[in-house]
């Protein structure tokens, strides 16, 4: 299973929400770039970005620093938050970023959705973030009518690889994560999933390696201390 260590911006900083209100923001690093070259250094073979500016207004207001953070590290970078044209994605895809996640216009809009997997296939991942089964959109603000398992249902036949999915409630509470609802979303696909929201023990993580999850998004549980991140890669039972 892969981790991925979370680097949520807004406005230029690292910062983590709770349950993604943008009133409940704690500020973990004036350097998202400093961040990245840490979480590197300490073993990570994949990073997790969030433009949370993006993610509430559809505008890439952090490109210049997801640029920076790109070009500072060897690992590849995966990026989520305002994606919704195909000039955003080849934008990510010239400054090198890896694959790029969707979110509120892979529910809105299944046009540009088809577009962007036939245009750049495996580069396109797909956000399902969730209230009690139903996925929510524009940077968590708005819950949708969709249920999760359904919408999971149309991004398979569509061709989507990778799936991120995040329990929006256990985000940010150090609480575990909703391992029901995952088993459920792993056992409905044969895509990637990528499990976020909660992770915060080594206990999670075995869990989710039991039930051979791809990969595991850690935030919050990394930045308190909660869980050492080059511990957990070299195995050590003192990572938590």
């Amino acid at each position: 299973m892969i981790l991925f260590p979370a680097i949520d911006i807004r406005n230029g900083k690292c910062v983590r929400l709770t349950q993604g209100d943008y009133k409940q923001e704690r500020i973990y690093s004036d350097s998202p770039i400093d961040v990245a070259r840490q979480w590197e250094s300490a073993g990570a073979a994949y990073i997790h970005v969030v433009d949370l500016d993006g993610a509430k207004t559809g505008n890439r207001l952090n490109l210049s620093t997801i640029k920076e953070i790109v070009q500072s590290v060897q690992v590849p970078v995966q990026v989520g938050g305002g994606i919704r044209s195909i000039k955003s994605i080849e934008d990510y895809q010239s400054i090198g970023v890896s694959r790029v996640i969707m979110g509120t216009a892979a529910i809105e809009d299944k046009v540009f959705l088809r577009e962007a997997v036939s245009t750049f296939g495996g580069m396109i991942a797909v956000s399902i973030d969730a209230r009690k089964g139903m996925v929510a959109t524009n940077g968590w603000t708005k819950t949708s009518d969709v249920a999760a398992v359904d919408l999971l249902k149309e991004l398979d036949d569509l061709g989507v690889r990778t799936i991120i999915y995040t329990d929006i409630f256990k985000d940010g509470m150090s609480a575990g994560p909703n391992l029901q609802e995952l088993s459920l979303i792993n056992d409905t696909t044969k895509q990637n999933i990528i499990a976020s929201g909660g992770i915060s023990s080594l206990e999670d993580i075995k869990q989710l390696r039991e039930m051979d999850i791809y990969g595991g998004i850690v935030g919050k549980a990394l930045y308190d201390g909660t869980l050492s991140l080059s511990a957990i890669l070299k195995g050590d039972n003192n990572a938590r």
